[in-house]
């Protein structure tokens, strides 16, 4: 006897229907076929047994499974529910009537109940694109799967409930207000502007940032505040629009980041991997594809804490994906494509002991290893960060005011109002959404000063010895200025600010390695 389920693959962030084909014969082999890794050949075992344990019987024949389409590589234990219920449909213990109408998938305990998979979200949106009568996923992964409307998702606990459910049994689905919880989650915030004393220039450049969309360093001595200021970024940044927390929730959601009790991610994503990270880890892959870290921080921020202690070739993996805002990732077997659209945010020291122009500390470091330690960041990797600042240490009347500083709410106000000039400016441009993505002819248009600007923006060039690379990062973040000024044109006070967040690019630092 032959019977069909549906089930579903997902590659990159892309979901693929897979038919699973199981055909019962007389003999006593099982057979799977269709590409299948470790994962889904030790699923018999696991079928088995839940079988046993549910008081099903494991038919005793020969037993082939085809996961079809035979080409496409099949990872992972959620074949485990579709391989089962077709297994039981065959020995006419479900109804095989119903059976084309839904996706199933989900990880079987040897008890029975059902585990969480990964990429419930993606496989959501494929059954409702392949007009899918509903889906079922373990009870687990409901909440993540539901956000998808105008399709039916039943959260299942067993195999026992599922069996029921296909034989005629009474499941209601799933109903989640998908915009009241996206709305509801997205003005809290672990961390305010307002604990940060002090640090005003710093907090300034922040907001440049934001507004728009600009990569930043920071430099300064232990304690100076710089891992404070990057973790409190996210709280000025715009709001996720829904399109956007839908791409980002999917992006998790194939990495198995969603928790059991997250529909959608409400607010963007911050990311902090340690200094030790690999490659693999950083931009994804691997023998089972998965996201990396900049996938992760995909509409979001991505912070290296201490950018010099990176091994350097992890670093000079970033070049490509924060200009192009995507990574393909190509193997002998794969080629995913993942995307990675985020503000680069790090911090590091002045030199190895951290205390170098710190006026209450005497550096130890030699002019060699200042500049050893200064060289490990090349100057690709600079030329891509558009805003850089000194922090000096806060003073002890800054530390003592016991008045709040200016919250991130007043804060945000001002960013949302300089994107929104943005996103009306390039609005007939594709992939074009803040300043930090314009291009050198957008930068002609939009971007321009007068003559007397351009001539203190090249006296500035000749005497703080900046690099002709600057020359276009100094416009971009001068636009910006001009944004949150609300001022059309691009004015000498806008460029003369600019000008001063290319600390990196002076003579005195190019001296010591960048």
């Amino acid at each position: 006897m032959l019977v069909k389920t549906y089930s579903s693959a997902v590659n990159g962030l892309d979901a693929t229907i897979i038919t699973v084909e199981v055909n019962i014969s007389r003999g006593v082999v099982f057979h799977l076929t269709g590409l299948p890794d470790n994962a889904v050949r030790e699923s018999r075992d696991r079928i088995a047994a839940a079988l046993e344990n549910n008081g099903f019987r494991f038919p005793v024949a020969e037993i082939t499974v085809n996961m079809a389409p035979a080409d496409i590589r099949k990872e992972g234990s959620g074949y485990d529910l579709p391989i089962a219920i077709a297994i039981l449909a065959c020995d006419n213990k479900v109804n095989c009537d119903r059976l084309g109408d839904y996706i199933i998938v989900g990880e079987l305990g040897l008890d029975g109940h059902l585990q969480p998979i990964k990429g419930a979200l993606p496989i959501a949106i494929k059954a409702r694109a392949e007009k899918y009568k509903g889906l079922i996923v373990p009870k687990a992964n409901i909440r993540e799967a539901a956000v998808v409307n105008n399709i039916n998702v039943y959260g299942m606990e067993s195999l026992e409930e599922v069996v029921n459910f296909l034989n005629g049994g009474d499941a209601q689905p799933e109903i989640i207000n998908t915009r009241q919880i996206f709305y509801e989650q997205q003005s809290h915030f672990e961390h305010d502007f307002a604990d940060v004393k002090g640090q005003l220039g710093v907090k300034r450049a922040m907001e440049v940032a934001a507004a728009g969309g600009h990569n930043i360093i920071m430099i300064g001595p232990p304690g100076s505040g710089k891992s404070m200021l990057a973790k409190r970024l996210p709280s000025i940044l715009p709001p996720l629009s829904l399109s956007e927390s839908l791409e980002t929730t999917q992006i998790h959601s194939v990495a198995g980041k969603l928790s059991r009790e997250t529909s959608l991610i409400s607010q963007r994503p911050f990311r902090s991997p340690h200094h030790t990270i690999s490659q693999v880890a950083l931009v994804g892959g691997g023998t089972n594809p998965q996201p990396g870290e900049i996938s992760l921080a995909h509409n979001g921020v991505l912070f290296c804490d201490e950018l010099p202690e990176f091994n350097r070739s992890v670093l000079e993996v970033m070049r490509q994906p924060l200009e192009d805002r995507k990574i393909t990732i190509s193997r002998a077997k794969y080629t995913i494509e993942y995307p990675c659209s985020f503000m680069f945010v790090a911090s590091m020291n002045p030199c190895p002991c951290g205390y170098y122009g710190d006026p209450n500390h005497t550096c130890v470091c030699s002019p060699g290893q200042i500049q050893r330690y200064m060289s490990k960041i090349s100057g690709p990797l600079m030329d891509r960060i558009d805003i850089q600042c000194e922090i000096q240490p806060v003073t002890f009347s800054d530390l003592a005011n016991m008045e709040p500083g200016e919250p991130s709410a007043s804060i945000r106000e001002r960013v949302i109002a300089a994107r929104k000039i943005q996103e009306e400016r390039y609005r007939q441009y594709k992939g074009i959404h803040c300043n930090a993505q314009m291009t050198e002819r957008m930068l002609h248009d939009y971007a321009q000063p007068d003559e007397k600007s351009l001539d203190m923006l090249r006296k500035a060039m000749e005497k703080l010895k900046l690099s002709a690379r600057a020359y276009g990062r100094i416009l971009k973040v001068a636009r910006t200025i001009a944004d949150l000024a609300a001022s059309e044109k691009v004015e000498m006070a806008h460029i003369a600010e600019a000008i001063g967040y290319r600390n990196l690019d002076r003579g005195d630092w190019a001296e010591r390695g960048l």
